[in-house]
């Protein structure tokens, strides 16, 4: 097993300074979250290379350049209510906890969900609810979000999520299908959504009632 801090130190540079990422505060979170934690033990001496992983039910986590992307793109502040549709290994989930005040994840598959829950605890995270259930349809109880982050690709953009951002909410997700997506991240505007294309990149679909 090689260092896996000296592997999360090297991430931080060669993967995420080194192509753009200069939010501090995401870059500081990234450096503390164990993202090893999150893997099966099988691929932990992977959990810091430039590649998603496999952590079963046909899921992924996500690779860290992209992660960062999305957490940078977000604008998390300290005072943030934050809603996450595909809560998956827990491993961004536990980077929103480090950024904002309030975390609700959503996860469809209930033993990646029991698995998150177990981990996030074990790490001391006591701002975060990991629900299981169908995150295309939001969490209207806890609405409205400062900031939602979708970790799986919707044909177009959720109306549900949409409209549980405040005014003034952003919300990062990855739109189009299987051959061709693209992060957009969209800004709640005098109560209109503005959509700002981003990089293109490749996740699992998003399912639920709410596609």
């Amino acid at each position: 097993m090689p260092d896996l801090t000296t592997a999360r130190q090297r991430m931080i540079y060669s993967q995420l300074r080194a192509r753009g990422i200069s939010d501090a505060r995401v870059l500081e979170a990234m450096l503390r979250v164990p993202r090893h934690e999150f893997v099966p033990e099988s691929y932990q001496a992977q959990a810091y290379e430039d590649h998603p992983l496999p952590i079963g039910n046909d899921q992924t986590i996500s690779q860290p350049y992209i992660v960062a992307l999305m957490l940078e793109s977000l604008q998390v502040k300290p005072s943030d209510k934050v809603l996450e549709v595909g809560t998956g290994s827990g491993y961004a989930t536990a980077l929103l906890a480090e950024l904002a005040a309030q975390v609700f994840s959503i996860e469809r598959h209930a033993a990646l969900a029991e698995n998150a829950r177990g981990v996030l605890a074990a790490l001391g995270y006591s701002n975060v609810q990991v629900l299981t259930g169908d995150g295309t349809l939001g969490l209207p109880t806890a609405a409205p979000f400062d900031a939602i982050l979708v970790s799986a690709a919707a044909p177009e953009l959720p109306a549900a999520l949409l409209a549980q951002l405040c005014e003034g909410g952003r919300m990062i997700i990855p739109v189009g299908r299987d051959d061709s997506q693209q992060l957009q991240l969209v800004r709640v505007v005098n109560g209109q959504a503005v959509v700002a294309p981003r990089e293109l990149v490749r996740f699992v679909p998003l399912v639920g009632e709410g596609e």
